[in-house]
């Protein structure tokens, strides 16, 4: 019966899933095309985007991204001039790890740094583990190898 309960409660969590509002940092290098609590691989690494269809296939599927009554997807549309990145964070227990804003975008030593905001995560009385992910965008010009974020407040 607990196993059920717990069930429950994380489909009703994926399903009342909201897309983030585009978070505009353009003038820094980067903005989020899409940003979801759920569905990313456990452990955490990224993969450049190469075209539309790319980003249609990494959100094919996403329910929350669908007008609720309506069958069609909302895909955001590819980028131009610029890179588009998916960055899996890994996997969390309990809490909200989802990003919504990127303060800014650096390269140093191969290593593309992202800052975000530290977000202060609710306790949650059940353990219900997460997998976030995230698609934002970079120069063109950034050349990189590997993907860190920089938590700052």
């Amino acid at each position: 019966m607990h196993k059920l309960i717990i069930g429950f409660l994380v489909f009703l969590m994926s399903c009342t899933n909201v897309p983030s509002p585009v978070a505009s940092n353009a003038e820094k290098g980067g903005e989020i095309l899409v940003s979801e609590s759920q569905g990313g691989t456990e452990t955490s690494g990224f993969i450049i985007l190469k075209n539309q269809e790319d980003l249609q296939k990494v959100i094919k599927g996403n329910l929350s991204l669908t007008d609720l009554g309506s069958t069609t997807v909302h895909y955001p549309t590819f980028p131009k001039n610029q890179k588009a990145v998916l960055y899996n964070l890994g996997t969390f227990n309990s809490g909200d790890y989802k990003i919504t804003e990127i303060k800014s975008i650096s390269v140093k030593d191969n290593i593309l740094y992202v800052e975000v905001p530290q977000r202060e995560s609710g306790g949650m009385q059940i353990q219900v583990m997460s997998n976030p992910w995230v698609v934002f965008t970079v120069p063109l010009n950034y050349q990189f190898n590997s993907v860190a974020l920089k938590y700052s407040k």
